[in-house]
């Protein structure tokens, strides 16, 4: 059966709207999980425009991560490899806990910035990283019915306790490095 005769017998799109939900977090995980994953692909390779790996860490030292090639790496790590769980819909609540984890020491980097100029970028990958282990990946994800599938409250608020733990621990070090 295709879409045009589905429409045609009912003259509505209402036997697609099962799918639309699913439709929608597939559009959200791989606006937000490649635009993620570039990001650490600039901090790490220099691709697209971005600084590379020393650069980088030159970057993360004189925001005061040091060691800033290990923080900068750290950094491009977890942005590309969040990023691509996130696009592939893998692993959902750990994707989810690295993209928020990796998001609240960006906004911690961008808040003397404000809110418009500074750390909104942040707010918005956090928001989807927090969210996404709530609701799940949705039927088109590496995740969909595989034994590993989780999400729902439990697996949400873990996934959001354990990112707030890292990322509170790496500013810890941050400050006492």
């Amino acid at each position: 059966m295709t879409i045009k005769s589905v429409l045609e017998r009912t003259g509505t799109d209402s036997d697609l709207d099962g799918i639309a939900p699913d439709l929608g977090l597939l559009i959200v995980r791989v606006v937000f999980g490649g635009l993620l994953a570039a990001h650490g692909a600039q901090k790490l390779f220099g691709w697209w425009g971005g600084p590379g790996l020393q650069a980088n860490a030159d970057g993360f030292e004189q925001m005061g991560y040091n060691p800033g090639k290990v923080f900068g790496t750290l950094a491009g790590l977890t942005e590309l490899g969040g990023g691509l769980l996130l696009l592939l819909g893998l692993l959902t609540p750990l994707a989810g806990a690295i993209v928020l984890g990796t998001m609240i020491n960006a906004i911690n980097a961008t808040w003397s910035g404000g809110l418009l100029g500074g750390y909104e970028m942040g707010v918005l990958f956090a928001a989807v990283g927090a969210a996404l282990p709530f609701i799940g990946p949705g039927k088109f994800s590496l995740d969909a019915g595989r034994p590993w599938e989780r999400h729902g409250f439990v697996w949400g608020v873990g996934a959001v306790v354990l990112a707030v733990a890292t990322g509170v621990l790496t500013l810890i070090l941050k400050w006492a490095l």
